[in-house]
C-alpha cells in the first residue's frame, strides 16, 4: 500500500480519538503529572482513553504495522509503516479549559513521516497534509462545511516575523540563549500555541515556530503538513525533524536561513 491509501482509515482515527477526549474536555478530569518532582507535566484519562481506542484500531487493521505513542510503550517501531500518536498535544491548555490542543496521528514509512493530521474535535477542525500539499477542514463562518489548500506565507527577514514557541521555559538547559536571540529580532512572539503553533504556520499566519526537547510523538504528524504548505522544518543543526529534539519550522527559507544562523552562533 502507498502512503495515500491510509488517509480514509487516517479520518477514522480522527473521529474515535475524538469521540474518546471530547467527554472529558472542560469537566474535572483526573490530571497526574509524569514528571514528578520536576517541570509539571500532566497526562490524563482522556489522554489515555484516546490512544487505547487509536491503537486498538491500528491492531486489528493493520497487525505489521508498528506504533509509537506517547502514553504507552512502543511496537514494532522498525516496521515499513509506523503510526505516531499524540492523543492530546498541548494538555497543559486541555487541562485548563482552552481550546489550543489537538490530536496528532502521523505516519511514517520507512523512517521518514509521509502523512500527518492534526485533528482538535472541539473547534471541529482538521489540517492534513503529505509534504507536497496540505489542507483545512472545518466550519465556514456560516456554520457549514468548509475546507481550503494551506499555504505559509512569505517573509524575507526575521524583523517581519512572528515567532511561536510553547513557553521558553520549557526550552531544554543550553537552548534558552540561542531562542532570545531569535525572540529579539522578531515583529512579533506569542507562546503557548502547541501543535496549533505549527497549523497556524501552514495556514500563513505565523512565521517561525521553536521549539527544543520535542518527542517524535510531537512532531511528525506535523511535518507532512508544515512541507506541503510550502514550509521548511529542520533541526536547529538543519537535520530531519523526523526524531524529535531541537526544531525550527519557518514559512519562508529566508527567515529559516536567518534564524538558523542566530540559533547557532557562538559567543
Amino acid at each position: 500500500m502507498k502512503p495515500v491509501d491510509f488517509i480514509p482509515f487516517v479520518e477514522d482515527l480522527a473521529t474515535i480519538s475524538g469521540e474518546a477526549i471530547l467527554p472529558f474536555f472542560r469537566t474535572s478530569l483526573g490530571t497526574e503529572d509524569k514528571n514528578k518532582g520536576g517541570a509539571f507535566d500532566p497526562v490524563t484519562e482522556a489522554d489515555r482513553a484516546a490512544e487505547t481506542a487509536m491503537r486498538r484500531v491500528i491492531g486489528a487493521s493493520f497487525p505489521e504495522h508498528g506504533i509509537i505513542g506517547e502514553e504507552f510503550g512502543p511496537h514494532n517501531p522498525d516496521a515499513e509503516f509506523v503510526w505516531v500518536l499524540d492523543p492530546i498535544d498541548g494538555t497543559k491548555s486541555f487541562i485548563s479549559g482552552m481550546p489550543v490542543w489537538g490530536t496528532l496521528i502521523g505516519l511514517q514509512h520507512n523512517g521518514q513521516p509521509c502523512y500527518g493530521m492534526m485533528h482538535q474535535p472541539f473547534t471541529r477542525e482538521r489540517f492534513s497534509g503529505d509534504g507536497r500539499a496540505a489542507q483545512w477542514r472545518g466550519l465556514g463562518a456560516n456554520g457549514k462545511p468548509a475546507e481550503r489548500k494551506l499555504h505559509t506565507r512569505a517573509c524575507e527577514d526575521l524583523s517581519h516575523a512572528t515567532l511561536m514557541t510553547t513557553h521558553p521555559a520549557l526550552l531544554v538547559p543550553g537552548t534558552l540563549e540561542p531562542f532570545l536571540r531569535v525572540e529579539e529580532k522578531v515583529r512579533l512572539s506569542r507562546y503557548g500555541g502547541d501543535c496549533y503553533s505549527y497549523c497556524m504556520l501552514a495556514s500563513g499566519l505565523v512565521d517561525l515556530v521553536i521549539e527544543s526537547g520535542l518527542n517524535a510523538y510531537d512532531i511528525v504528524a506535523l511535518v507532512p503538513i508544515v512541507e506541503g504548505a510550502g514550509g521548511i522544518i529542520t533541526t536547529w543543526d538543519g537535520g530531519s525533524p523526523a526524531k524529535g529534539g531541537a526544531i525550527i519550522a519557518a514559512g519562508d527559507k529566508r527567515t529559516h536561513a536567518q534564524a538558523l544562523e542566530l540559533l547557532n552562533a557562538r559567543g
